[in-house]
């Protein structure tokens, strides 16, 4: 057989893109779908045998759920239990109380940046914005200054931080440790808050309403912000009916600390005795495992067996795709390294001034414009650029950060949660919905391209 040229490789790489994108935007074809059709074009077309792409895209798919697949499991049935016993909202009415007056949009965008590591976005939002419509009454603040600092604060860790499935795809794609994921994805949270904070208070001076259940669609734009009364007698009368913020926050904190112990440990080379047992805890499936028995027995004692059950089972059912879009990324990616594509495209871009660390930033920026979904194009752009970067000087857990934090970039009308922010905030002019959701995406998307630059001049 004759050997391949790398113009080969390349184009039957950007065909496969082609093929997966234009079929997700413009087919009723699936995104895991998608996946498996362009890694296989990107095979064929790029000169592997037919038969060998096969395996590959089944070699791909198994290895990459066998890092994160029993992971994602574990953390969507804890967090599903953390939704409906009213931990979320236990966290939230806390950091209202510890943050102190008037600066409910800090309290709102950290209660989002812990209640997004183990529940959905979406539903996150959905089950704190009675509170969010609750603060504005109380205090005479926008509900689009509290609403969009909450939602920044979802949305951050939402991207970035495993084990939400998304990062965690991205860290399984990469071969990166995922304590290293999380610990990153924690530190880069915390400038893309301050960010997403200061926009959501300057936007609530433009954008000021507050919620009125007597007018016609739910609130009203008054011309100045009401005087600020006291909130603690509410908060700590909505507190009787939720369980304590000590069992609310141990589920994600358990897990957490065990994988962070287990990363040190790691580093350390500590393996023997003792050891060797925190190691076993500390591996993320028993970690997260742990988390979950935590959430079971101490957050669930209102529910009865079969509810638990059948409520963990709903979780499972929403990640189910997610698992499979997180394996087809796998697929695409080992095509690409068995395919020859990463190593030719590592040479040329070795060549370049361009610092490597952008590819998987910039590829998912790219993607997420095009088709939306931010879990799609973090997983798209790790199996494109993963190949490419393995044999160059890169941080690879930087890099699963690039390619995570590019998906944040201008959330608009192909984004779910887009719709979500604007309908449950009441704001239905086009240019005031981009004002809301567009633009603190995309400045926050900046500020992460600034950190990850200077990241990587010291990592």
């Amino acid at each position: 057989m004759e050997p391949v040229s790398g113009t080969q490789m390349v184009v039957g790489l950007i065909l496969g893109v082609v093929v997966l994108i234009l079929l997700v935007l413009k087919t009723k074809v699936h995104a895991f779908v998608a996946l498996i059709i362009g890694a296989s074009i990107a095979g064929i077309v790029g000169g592997m045998v037919p038969v060998d792409v096969a395996k590959s895209i089944s070699t791909g798919f198994g290895n990459t759920l066998a890092s994160v697949g029993i992971v994602i499991g574990l953390g969507v049935m804890m967090g599903r239990i953390l939704e409906i016993s009213g931990a979320a909202e236990t966290l939230a009415y806390s950091l209202i109380k510890a943050v102190g007056k008037k600066k409910e949009e800090w309290a709102m965008a950290i209660a989002g940046y812990i209640v997004s590591i183990p529940i959905f976005v979406d539903s996150a939002f959905v089950i704190l914005n009675p509170l969010v419509k609750s603060l504005s009454r109380k205090t005479g603040k926008s509900v689009v200054a509290i609403g969009v600092a909450l939602a920044a604060g979802l949305v951050i860790t939402h991207s970035i931080v495993p084990p939400t499935p998304g990062p965690l795809g991205v860290a399984g794609i990469f071969g990166v440790d995922i304590g290293m994921m999380i610990l990153l994805g924690l530190l880069f949270a915390i400038p893309l808050m301050v960010v997403g904070v200061l926009y959501a208070k300057w936007l609530g001076k433009k954008i000021y309403q507050i919620p009125d259940d007597e007018s016609e669609d739910g609130f009203t734009r008054p011309e100045k912000e009401m005087s600020y009364p006291e909130l603690l007698e509410v908060v700590n009368e909505r507190a009787k009916d939720l369980p304590s913020f000590t069992k609310s926050i141990m589920p994600i904190l358990v897990p957490i600390i065990l994988i962070f112990i287990n990363t040190t440990l790691s580093a350390l080379e500590l393996k023997e005795g003792i050891y060797s047992i925190i190691l076993f805890l500390g591996q993320p499936i028993i970690a997260v495992a742990i988390g979950l028995l935590v959430a079971i027995y101490t957050l669930s004692n209102q529910l009865g067996r079969k509810q638990t059950l059948n409520e963990m089972e709903k979780g499972i059912q929403d990640a189910g795709i997610i698992l499979l879009v997180t394996g087809a990324g796998g697929a695409l990616g080992n095509v690409l390294r068995d395919s020859g594509a990463g190593d030719f495209i590592a040479q040329q871009i070795a060549e370049l001034a361009l610092p490597a660390i952008l590819i998987p930033f910039f590829v998912a920026s790219l993607v997420r414009l095009i088709q939306g979904s931010g879990t799609v194009s973090m997983i798209t752009a790790a199996s494109i650029s993963a190949p490419i970067l393995a044999g160059l000087d890169v941080n690879l857990a930087l890099a699963a950060q690039a390619a995570a934090m590019g998906s944040l970039v201008f959330s608009y009308f192909n984004d779910s949660f887009f719709w979500v922010v604007n309908r449950m905030l009441g704001i239905k002019e086009v240019k005031e919905q981009i004002m809301v959701w567009s633009i603190p995406t995309t400045l926050m998307w900046f500020t992460g391209l600034i950190m990850l630059l200077i990241a990587n001049m010291f990592i």
